[in-house]
C-alpha cells in the first residue's frame, strides 16, 4: 500500500458509467445486426461534434434558456451557487508530497486551478502561504488551450518528478507531461504523450509502465488501452517494449508499482469484464499470474498479500465470505500455502468499502446499515491486532494516509448531509486527533434533520433511505420532495454535506431523500450483484417503492415528488420516467444512458456489459428491452416534465443517449421536455465553478418552480 492502490480500483475508477467525442472516437456505426426491425431516427444525433447535430443542441440550448434567464429565482440562485462554490472558506485538501502538502485549488481568480504548495506547519494557520507550483489558467492561456487538471502521480520516495494529465475541456481522455518539481517546469524531452484515454506509472526515474493508444489494434472495444508497455527515457514511444498484452474484448489492461515499508513491487492487471481480471506480479521482467479469484482486490502491506474477494472464494480448506479482507505474507502464498487471516466478514448489514496504510497501521473502513464505521489493524511480531476507532459522524468519511513511509498519521475528513466538512490528522493506535480545518455552513440547516428509513421493495426487500426534513415537517401531502438515487456499479450512497442541494433546495425548505437501492455497495457485492443483468429492475422497483413509502406517509404527494440521477443514476430516471409516470412530477436525467439498446456501442459502453447485459445478444436484449427507456417512451402517455442534462464533452457517456431521447419525446408530441448541453465539462458535466453554479441552477430551479406549487 502506501502509494498504492487496489490494482484493480486504478482503472476502473475513471470507467464507472464508464468514451471521446469526435476527434478521439468518430461516430460509431449501426449494430452489424440490430434485433429491432424499426429504424432510429435519431441516430444522426451520435454524431458529437457534427454541424446539424449541433445546430439541434444550440436550438434546444436556447429554448431552455429562454424559459430561465428572465426567472429572478434563478438568476439569484445562479449567483449563490458561485458564491459557494468559489469561496475562499472551503477546505483545501492536501496530499504530502516531499517536505512540503500540495492542494489543487480553483476560484474566480483561478477557475481552472492552480497546484500550490505549503509546509505543514504553515497550513495549520488561518491563512496558510501558498505557492504556486503550476497555474493552469496561465499554462491555457499560453498554448491557447481548454486545459483542464486531472490527474498527477510523482515518484516515490524522490518526489522529483509527477506525470500530469491535462484534459481539453474535461473529457477523460488525457495529454500526459512530465513535470520537475524542483525547476518547475514540464521536462521537454520528457514522458510526453499526445491525447488518448490512458494510464501510466513510473517504474524508476528512467522508466514507465504506459498503457495507451500505439496505434491501430492497440485499443480494446471499450476505448482503453489492451497494451501494456515498459517505456525508457530517451528512447521513442514505438521503442516502448511491450510487458502485456489483452485482447480485444478486455475493459483495458494497466500496470503499477507498490511500495509499502520499502518493498517495492510492479504489478500489471488484466481487466476481463468491469468486475472479472487477472492480475500479475512482475518480478526481473517476468509475469506470474496471483491465484486469486477473478471477483477480487489485491493490494499489499509490507510483506502481506491483502485479497477482498468479492465472490464466495473457498481456499486452504476454508470458505471466505464475498466481501472478506485476507491478509497473509506473500512469500508464503506465493509458495502455495493459504493460511489466510480474515479482518473483515460481512454481516447482513455490514458491508468492506475501503483500506487506507500508514507505516504501521491499515485502516479498515466499513458501513454498517450505510453508517461508517473504522478499525484500525496493526501487524506485528507475526500477529495481527485490531481496534475499533470512534469517528464524530453517522455521514462519509474519507481517509488518506499523510505519509505511509514515516508515520502513522492520517487525514480524516467527515461531513454528514447537516455537517460541513471538518479535516482532521489522526494517528493510527492513538484517540486524539488534532482539527486542521472546518468549513462554514453554506446553508441555513436550522431545524433540520436527518433521519433513516425503510421501504418494501416489490420482492419484499427492505430497503433503507435518508430523509432530509425540517424537524416540524408537516404531513400533508405538499412538501416539496427530491428523491436521489444511483443503484450500481457497487457504489455506496453514503450521507454527506452539499452546498448545492443545501441552497437549492433544503434552505427553501425542500425535502431531501438519498435510496439506498439495490446495484450498489451499500451491503456489498451481494447488495450490487442481486441488481446485474437480468435482475436490474429489482434496482428500479427498489427507487418506485421509496417513492411509494414518501408519497404513502404523506410526506409529499404526486404532485410535489421529483426525481434526479446522473451517469448510471441518468439511467434510473429515465427508467422511472416511463415506468412510473404516475409517482413523479418532475424528473432530471443528467448525463444518462438511455438508448440501452446501442449503449455498447457508443464510446464506453462497452465496458459495462458486465453491469447491464449485452443487447447484441437476443436472450439478453430480452431483458433489456423491457426497462431501456428510448426503446418505451409513448406518444399516449402523459409523462412528468422531464430535463436532459449532458455535456459535449462527455467521453464516457455518449452525449446522444440524452439528445435522442428529448428529440424522440419532442416528436412524439410531448410539451413538458427540457434539454440542456453543455459544450464542454466532461462527464461531470462541467469544466469549472462557473458552469456547474450554471447548470446547477438550470437543474433546481426547474425543479423548484415545478414541485413547489400549490
Amino acid at each position: 500500500m502506501g502509494k498504492q492502490k487496489t490494482i484493480n480500483q486504478v482503472i476502473l475508477a475513471s470507467m464507472l458509467c464508464g468514451a471521446s467525442v469526435a476527434a478521439i472516437y468518430p461516430l460509431q456505426q449501426a449494430h452489424a445486426a440490430d434485433l429491432t426491425a424499426a429504424p432510429d431516427a435519431f441516430q444522426w444525433l451520435e454524431d458529437v461534434t457534427g454541424d446539424k447535430p449541433l445546430d439541434w443542441v444550440r436550438a434546444q440550448n436556447k429554448v431552455t434558456r429562454s424559459k430561465l434567464d428572465g426567472d429572478a429565482g434563478f438568476n439569484q440562485l445562479r449567483s449563490d451557487l458561485t458564491v459557494v462554490l468559489d469561496s475562499k472558506d472551503r477546505i483545501p485538501t492536501i496530499r504530502k508530497i516531499g517536505n512540503a502538502v500540495y492542494n489543487f485549488w480553483t476560484d474566480t481568480e483561478h477557475p481552472r486551478g492552480v497546484w500550490r504548495k505549503t509546509s505543514l506547519a504553515d497550513y495549520r494557520h488561518a491563512q496558510p502561504k501558498w505557492d504556486v507550483v503550476l497555474d493552469i489558467d496561465a499554462l491555457a492561456k499560453a498554448e491557447n488551450e481548454n486545459w483542464v487538471f486531472k490527474n498527477l502521480n510523482c515518484r516515490e520516495p524522490q518526489f522529483d518528478r509527477c506525470l500530469i494529465s491535462l484534459s481539453r475541456g474535461g473529457a477523460d481522455a488525457v495529454v500526459l507531461r512530465e513535470f520537475d518539481l524542483k525547476t518547475r517546469q514540464f521536462v521537454k524531452e520528457g514522458f510526453n504523450l499526445p491525447e488518448s484515454k490512458m494510464n501510466a506509472d513510473w517504474i524508476d526515474k528512467d522508466h514507465i509502465f504506459i498503457a495507451t493508444n500505439f496505434g491501430e489494434n492497440s485499443m480494446t472495444d471499450s476505448g482503453y488501452a489492451r497494451i501494456l508497455k515498459e517505456w525508457q527515457r530517451g528512447t521513442p514511444i514505438t521503442a516502448a517494449k511491450t510487458v502485456f498484452e489483452g485482447e480485444k474484448t478486455d475493459i483495458s489492461v494497466s500496470g503499477q508499482t507498490s511500495i509499502h515499508n520499502g518493498i517495492k513491487r510492479e504489478l500489471v492487471n488484466r481487466g476481463v469484464t468491469f468486475y472479472t481480471s487477472e492480475d500479475y506480479i512482475r518480478v526481473d521482467g517476468k509475469l506470474s499470474k496471483l491465484d486469486i479469484p477473478a471477483r477480487s482486490g489485491v493490494s499489499f502491506f509490507g510483506k502481506q498479500i491483502i485479497v477482498t474477494p468479492r465472490e464466495t472464494w473457498s481456499t486452504g480448506g476454508k470458505t471466505f465470505a464475498s466481501g472478506s479482507v485476507l491478509a497473509m505474507d506473500f512469500d508464503a502464498f506465493q509458495k502455495g500455502s493459504r493460511d489466510f487471516v480474515t479482518l473483515f466478514t460481512p454481516s447482513d448489514s455490514t458491508s468492506f468499502t475501503g483500506l487506507t496504510a500508514t507505516k504501521n497501521f491499515l485502516l479498515l473502513q466499513s458501513l454498517d446499515n450505510v453508517k461508517s464505521s473504522l478499525q484500525e489493524w496493526k501487524f506485528a511480531q507475526g500477529k495481527w491486532s485490531v481496534r475499533q476507532v470512534a469517528l464524530p459522524t453517522f455521514g462519509a468519511v474519507s481517509l488518506s494516509a499523510l505519509d505511509a513511509a514515516k508515520s502513522d498519521d492520517y487525514l480524516l475528513s467527515y461531513s454528514d448531509y447537516l455537517t460541513p466538512s471538518v479535516y482532521l490528522m489522526g494517528h493510527a493506535g492513538k484517540d486524539q486527533r488534532e482539527q486542521l480545518k472546518s468549513a462554514p455552513a453554506f446553508f441555513n440547516a436550522n431545524g433540520l434533520e436527518t433521519v433513516q428509513q425503510f421501504a418494501t421493495s416489490k420482492d419484499g426487500t427492505k430497503i433503507p433511505y435518508f430523509v432530509v426534513r425540517r424537524k416540524d415537517v408537516k404531513y400533508d401531502g405538499s412538501n416539496p420532495t427530491l428523491l436521489y438515487g444511483y443503484g450500481g456499479f457497487q457504489i455506496s450512497l453514503t450521507p454527506s454535506y452539499s452546498p448545492i442541494v443545501g441552497k437549492a433546495w433544503l434552505e427553501k425548505g425542500g425535502v431531501y431523500v438519498v435510496a439506498n437501492i439495490r446495484g450498489g455497495g451499500e451491503f456489498g457485492p451481494r447488495w450490487h450483484q442481486s441488481a446485474l443483468k437480468e435482475n436490474r429492475q429489482r434496482a428500479y422497483d427498489d427507487f418506485a417503492a421509496v417513492a411509494q413509502d414518501l408519497i404513502a406517509s404523506k410526506i409529499t404527494s404526486q404532485q410535489h415528488l421529483g426525481a434526479i440521477g446522473g451517469s448510471n443514476g441518468g439511467l434510473l430516471a429515465g427508467v422511472t420516467l416511463t415506468q412510473h409516470p404516475e409517482l413523479f412530477n418532475a424528473i432530471v436525467s443528467n448525463v444518462p444512458l438511455l438508448d440501452m439498446q446501442r449503449y455498447n456501442k457508443l464510446l464506453a459502453g462497452a465496458s459495462w456489459v458486465a453491469e447491464y447485459g449485452n443487447p447484441d445478444i437476443a436472450e439478453e436484449w430480452n431483458f433489456i428491452q423491457k426497462y431501456s427507456p428510448y426503446q418505451n417512451v409513448k406518444a399516449d402517455v402523459v409523462y412528468p416534465e422531464v430535463l436532459f442534462i449532458t455535456s459535449t464533452r462527455d467521453d464516457r457517456v455518449h452525449p446522444g443517449h440524452a439528445r435522442k431521447m428529448a428529440a424522440k419525446m419532442i416528436e412524439q408530441g410531448h410539451k413538458n421536455v427540457w434539454y440542456y448541453e453543455n459544450i464542454e465539462g466532461g462527464h461531470g458535466g462541467a469544466a469549472n465553478s462557473a458552469q456547474r453554479a450554471d447548470m446547477s441552477a438550470i437543474t433546481y430551479s426547474f425543479l423548484w418552480n415545478k414541485l413547489s406549487k400549490p
